[in-house]
Parts: C-alpha cells; structure tokens; sequence
C-alpha cells in the first residue's frame, strides 16, 4: 500500500512525460502484487497518469470513450462464441473419450500413457481454448491411470502440465483473439499462425516423453522389475477393433474443426461466423451428448459461464486500452524502440532478449498481465525492425503460457498441485510442489527449443495464414 501511494504521488511531482509514464507502470505493477484485479491494475494507472499528463477533460474523455472502443469491436465479436463453446463441450462428457482414444492408439509407444495424454489435449485444445480447463480436465484422468501403470510421479504430472499448453495456441484460443484485439492483426488469420506451432508443441513434448521413456524406462514404468509387478498399461494390447470403435467418442472435434477451421480457412465464413457457427453446432452437441439429463440446464448454465468469462474479459480489454493510451500519450513505445534501434539488434537479438524478458516476468505476472503491458511497448520495435504481427502474436503467445509454470506466481503448478492431492487422483502416492517444478523444469527446454525454431523458422507460423 505504501508503495502504491508513493508512485501515485511520483506520477504527479516528475518533470518528464516519460517519467509519468514509467511511474504509472510501476504503479500497475505494485497493484497487481497487491491482487487487485487486473483490469482495475490497468485502468487506475492508466486514468491517473492521464489526469497528470493532460487534466481532467482527456480523464475525462478517456473513461467514457475507451469501454466502448475497447469492446465494441466486430473482430471481438468472435470471442463469446468460442468462450460458449468450450463452456459447452467441457459439460458433455468429451473429456473422457479422448483420452481413452487417444491412450488406445498411442499405447503401444514407450511412455504410450504420457503421449496419448498430449495428443487427448490437442484435440481439447481445438474445441476448448483453455489452459488450465484442459490440464484440469486430463489431470483428473490421466495422472491417476499413468500412476497405476507405476510411471514416476513427476513424469505423469509434466506430461498432464504439458498437454495443457497448446490450449492457447490451437484455436480457438483465447489469448490469440486478445493478442489480434490489442496489434490490430486481423482475428482469422491471427487464429489459423497458431495451428502449426500448436502442433509443433504436442510432437516436440511427444518426443521428449519416449527420449525419457527409452533412457529412463523405470520413468514410465518399463524397467524389468516393474514390469513384472505390474502388467503393462492397457493400450498397449489393445485390438485394432477397440481403437476403430474409441473413434466414435471423437468425432464431434471433426465436426467442429471442420465448421470452424474449415470454412474460415476456404474463405467461406469470416471468424466471428465461424465462431457463431461453432456455439451452434456446440448447442446442438451437448443436447445429444446430455440427452435424458436435462440437456437444457447444461446450455444455460454453459451461457451464464460464458457471459461471466466474457465480461471479466472486456473488463480486463479496457484496462489495456487505457494503459495503451497512455504509453502512447508519454511516448514509451517510441523511446523503447529508438532504444533498441539504437543498440543495433537485429531482429534474433531482439527477439532473444524480449525471451530473457517474458520469462524474468512470468515470475512475477500472469500471462495475461504479460501480454496487455509488453505488446503495447514493443509494437512499435517490432514493426520497425519488420517482425510480422501475426508471427509475434503467437510468439508472445507461448512466452506468456510459461508464465503459468514458472515460480513463484506459477499458477498452473499450483493448480496442479492441489488437484494431485486428490486421493482419487494421486492414489495414495505423495506428490509434493516440489515434485511438480521438477516436472515442469524436465519440459521446459523442449519449449525453448521450440521458440527458439520459430524464430529461425517464421514461415512455420505464416505460411498457413498466407494460404488464407
């Protein structure tokens, strides 16, 4: 509190717009430490750093005009639609299917459990659009089955952490359509550059998960010992007669990645269209999956969630669009950018340093808080150093997902910490917090390989756009 008072005071005794502006960040940042929420983080700073700058009329103005500009936005329009959908499938049972179908077919692999839980949460990641939703949703089902198999704890957990991440990168995602709001990169194309990267993600953690089942086989339950204390995990004796027939648990991802990702893609249908065309065949899914269990109360209630997840989201837009304002208004982003420009980065060093920075700030900030205060700063470098949008949209992407591994804000790890406290879900095996960072430390270099690919390698993100 102490702190807070003292940047509001500093906001209005520098001398400088760009001292304003500095002061007004920290100030943001003190307040988020303090857990107010974060649309209030932004938007106090924002408001007050304005009122010190230009007065009471621009204070004015900004807080009258910024909700609905910030908000009333066609491109935006999309986001209900896919907030609903994923609300409306996580209620139809789908969770289950997939990952039975997908341990079924990647079974026989060493580590089948680990990489058929990846690719179960590809395939939740095209209908879900949620991190943490689709790391719950396969914890539930996957850590328990993988530890009765006798995998180390500490794999079953990573690998359930992992399969969890493309959840912002598939679409629809969330943050993509947010990251598209804030750069003003068109939404479709914005959506279609996360596909590649996404999968890219689930074959690289796949990967990695038989490297450490081949060379470390007591990890997943395949030393000699273990195999004869236990049989093998189920899937990898599993017929050809039940993989075909898991097959029918899935098909409503190939309905819906057809009737969103299809036609947007064939130019057929815009992304807000598509985004309609994918609440309604949801509707009509979770109606048939929860046929004889009052089908109407699951939509309805998918509806009030939706309404919920989709107003502390604008809440959260506008905050942004007023800070934005204001980094603008003191010329931040300008002087950050003559900054950079003038320590001669190209481009890999630039990018090299904004890693530095994403990871040293997901220590501290949720991803979200992340992207809604660096893309305003670093736009303008990054259009003057020719970097494209939609490529730094799904590069701020996977940076700010790291932001919920790395301690000690880390909120995924500590979702995933007391959800493998459950009985059901840990089996009476201990699973410590520390156990849970070892885990994500284990992943972690696979995903900065990952970046570090698509920074050598941009057309692996535009090339689908391009296409479009």
């Amino acid at each position: 509190m102490v702190l807070a008072i003292v940047f509001v005071v500093l906001i209005f005794v520098v001398p400088t717009r760009e001292l304003v502006g500095g002061a007004s960040i920290a100030l943001m940042l003190v307040l988020m430490f303090m857990k107010l929420p974060i649309g209030l983080a932004l938007t106090i700073p924002g408001v007050i750093g304005m009122y010190s700058i230009s007065g009471f009329r621009a204070m004015e103005n900004i807080m009258t005009s910024t909700p609905i500009s910030a908000t009333a936005s066609w491109s935006l329009s999309v986001l209900p639609m896919f907030i609903l959908m994923g609300m409306l499938l996580a209620s139809s049972g789908i969770t289950s299917r997939v990952y039975l179908a997908a341990r079924l077919w990647t079974g026989w692999l060493p580590g089948g459990l680990a990489v058929g839980t990846n690719v179960a949460g590809a395939g939740l990641a095209a209908v879900s659009g949620s991190t943490i939703a689709n790391s719950f949703a396969l914890g539930r089902v996957g850590i328990p089955e993988m530890l009765r198999s006798r995998y180390d704890r500490r794999l079953a957990v990573g690998s359930v952490i992992m399969a969890g991440l493309p959840g912002q990168l598939i679409p629809p995602s969330t943050f993509l359509i947010i990251v598209a709001g804030i750069t003003g990169a068109a939404v479709g194309p914005q959506l279609i550059a996360g596909i590649v990267p996404g999968l890219l993600m689930v074959a690289m953690v796949c990967i990695t998960i038989v490297l450490f089942s081949v060379f470390a086989p007591r990890l997943a339950g395949r030393s000699k010992e273990q195999r004869e204390e236990a049989a093998m995990e189920e899937g990898a004796t599993a017929t050809w007669r039940e993989r075909f027939a898991s097959l029918s648990g899935v098909w409503p991802l190939l309905v819906l990645f057809l009737a969103i990702f299809g036609t947007m893609f064939g130019g057929i249908l815009t992304a807000t269209e598509a985004g309609a065309m994918g609440a309604f065949v949801a509707v009509l899914l979770a109606m048939y999956f929860r046929r004889g269990d009052h089908p109407l109360k699951h939509v309805l209630k998918g509806a009030r969630e939706a309404v919920s997840t989709v107003g502390a989201i604008f809440f959260v837009l506008i905050g942004a669009h007023v800070l934005t304002q204001l980094i603008a208004v003191t010329r931040i982003g300008t002087l950050f950018s003559d900054t950079i420009i003038g320590l001669g980065l190209d481009r890999i060093g630039f990018l090299v340093v904004v890693m530095v920075v994403y990871l040293i700030l997901g220590m501290f900030m949720d991803p979200l808080a992340i992207l809604l205060l660096t893309i305003p700063i670093l736009q303008p470098t990054i259009e003057g150093l020719g970097i494209d949008l939609l490529w730094f949209g799904v590069f701020a992407v996977i940076m700010g997902e790291l932001a919920i591994l790395t301690p000690p804000v880390g909120v995924l790890t500590f979702i995933m910490h007391g959800l493998s406290q459950d009985k059901e879900v840990n089996l009476g095996t201990k699973i410590s917090l520390k156990d849970i960072f070892v885990a994500v430390l284990w992943f972690l270099p696979t995903i900065l390989i990952l970046v570090v690919l698509l920074i050598v390698f941009p057309e692996w993100v535009t090339f689908l756009p391009n296409l479009m």
